[in-house]
This record gives C-alpha cells, structure tokens and sequence, in this order.
C-alpha cells in the first residue's frame, strides 16, 4: 500500500469505531466532547483528537488508528492495515451529552473566563450540590472558597481550579449532577487546597475527592490535597516532581481503590523514589474518598439515636481515634 492510500485508510476510520468493534464501551460520565472514556473491563482507552487519536491512561500506549489496533490486538503494521481497512464505512456510537456547547465563551483567555464566574455561596445550586450531596462540610467549602479555588459553573455544577506552580489559573475540573468535564481551552496541571508550603502531598483523582480527604482528616495543617482531575498530563507529572523534590516530603498516593488507582499509586511511588522522598499508599474504604465521606456522614447520623456510653466498645484508653491515624 502507498503512503498516500495509508494516510487517506487512517483519515477514514475513527479510533472509535476499532473499539467499538472490539467490544469497548463508552462511559459517558466520565467522558467529555474532547475526551471520550471507552471502558472494556479493567481496560481503559480514551479517544482525542476528534477521533483521531488516543491514548491508554494507564500506561504510556497513545497514537493513531494503526497503533490502536496493535496495541489491543498485539499484530505487525501489515495486519493493522488490514483490519483497519475492513472497518471503512462502519459508523461507531456517537455520545448523547447533556450539556450543549458553549463556543461564544471558548475565544476567552482561561484566566478571563475563571475571572467571571462567580463564588459559590451557601443556598447557591453550586453550594447545595456541594453541600448537601457530596457531603462537603461548611468548614470545607467556605475555606475553598476564600482561597479561590471554586466558582459556580453551570446548572449547579463546580469548577474547581487547576493551578501551575506560579498559581496561576490553567483549567478547571467541571463537576455537577449531571456532568463531569474539564475546562475546553484549560490545561490540566494541579488542583491544590492547603497550606502551599505543606510537605505531606496527598495526590487524588479528583477535586471532590481531594476536599472530601481535607474534611476527613480535618483539614491538617501539615497538608496539601492535590488532584490530577483523573488523567495523567506531563504538565501534572512534572507539577508533582517539583513538589516532591522538596526537602523532607512525604508523597501520599491517596487515588481511588480501583486499578486505576492502583496505577497512579505505582507511578507515584517511581516518583517518590526518584526524589528520594518517603511514600505512602492511602487507600479509601469504599472506590474513592468521596463516598468515604458520605459513608461517615451516615454512620454519625446513625448513632444521633443510639444511647452514649462512657467507652466505645473495642477501644481502649490511649488508642487514638480513627480520624486522627495515619501517615
């Protein structure tokens, strides 16, 4: 085959349609119109480029159509062009998002549109979905705010700042009831909520995640609570470097009890070591930190009813309490 008929082969299949084919699955929750999310089992395989493109965000497996097919079916190029070209004229899914786009807002600098957004404020749709669904407590959210890191979104939903290393805005994490994004135009680099010179980094997954941790761990001083917003940048990657290479950090892999989780853990832990900097792996009970949070919010709601005794069963005097363990 000439170059010019495989530059056209690639130009008339999506990378959609190779994983829909190989049994693939969108999910639409967390996928957005730049990225799509394809799930098949634990395997994991998101879509750019207006299809053309993709990337595994459990290892570092990215490319066209081509490397696609190699990479899920571990054949020789001769054989991808082959199962490529049997693809040609097959349509795959298109997602049915909630949300239409907002190209009038999309020729404004990050910076510009973050500045225009209002803060969230109690009895807002923003602060009651904060609030009183995701179980985020006052003391939380009005600390968020005050630092800047939240603004309301549409319909109820939350941005939530992802900031480079000279604080500055570069993209935001897009959260609500029926939503989950991230900022068109943005970069993603660090959600951070805590003390900026903290020296015990918690990295999550998501924002939500991050504040709910911070209301776990009663917000400790000694802490900074960071999300990747559930991907894996090099600007991220090279955030995380910076901060660990200070002297006496403890790098927290705090990501969710999943294999997914399990993978930033790991890459996190090659991180720590090559800043010969110390290393944990907290794990929450549930997936992620979030439905910690809302677990504890039920079991305290629970025991309003219950008659108080002097000394919970299977405790004894010394032992510390649960809230205040851990590394």
């Amino acid at each position: 085959m000439e170059r010019n008929e495989v530059e056209e082969l690639r130009d008339r299949v999506a990378c959609a349609a190779v994983l829909e084919k190989a049994g693939f699955a969108i999910d639409l929750k967390e996928s957005t119109r730049r990225a799509v999310k394809y799930r098949r089992g634990d395997a994991i395989v998101i879509v750019i480029h207006e299809g053309r493109g993709w990337f595994d965000p459990l290892s570092d497996a990215k490319g066209d159509v081509y490397t696609l097919v190699a990479h899920l079916d571990g054949v020789g190029f001769a054989e991808c062009l082959d199962r490529v070209a049997e693809l040609v004229g097959f349509v795959p899914s298109e997602p049915v998002w909630t949300r239409s786009a907002r190209e009038h807002d999309y020729d404004l600098a990050v910076s510009e549109r973050w500045r225009r957004r209002r803060k969230p404020w109690p009895a807002s749709l923003t602060w009651r979905y904060l609030h009183d669904e995701r179980g985020l407590s006052e003391t939380v959210l009005q600390a968020a705010i005050r630092r800047g890191r939240l603004r309301e979104g549409p319909r109820g939903s939350m941005w939530a700042a992802h900031l480079d290393d000279a604080d500055m805005v570069t993209g935001w994490e897009e959260r609500g009831p029926d939503w989950r994004g991230f900022a068109t135009g943005g970069a993603k680099v660090l959600f951070r909520f805590g003390p900026v010179d903290a020296r015990r980094l918690c990295v999550t997954e998501a924002a939500i995640d991050a504040l709910s941790l911070a209301g776990i761990e009663e917000m400790r001083p000694d802490s900074l609570f960071l999300s990747t917003g559930g991907g894996w940048a090099p600007s991220t990657e090279a955030a995380i470097r910076a901060l660990a290479a200070r002297e006496n950090t403890l790098l927290v892999a705090a990501t969710d009890n999943n294999a997914q989780g399990e993978n930033y853990a790991a890459r996190l832990m090659v991180i720590a070591a090559e800043a010969s900097c110390s290393f944990v792996r907290l794990r929450p009970i549930a997936e992620d930190w979030n439905e910690d949070l809302r677990a504890r919010a039920k079991r305290k709601e629970g025991e309003k009813g219950k008659p108080s005794c002097r000394m919970p069963a299977g405790r004894l005097k010394g032992d510390a309490s649960p809230a205040c363990r851990g590394p």
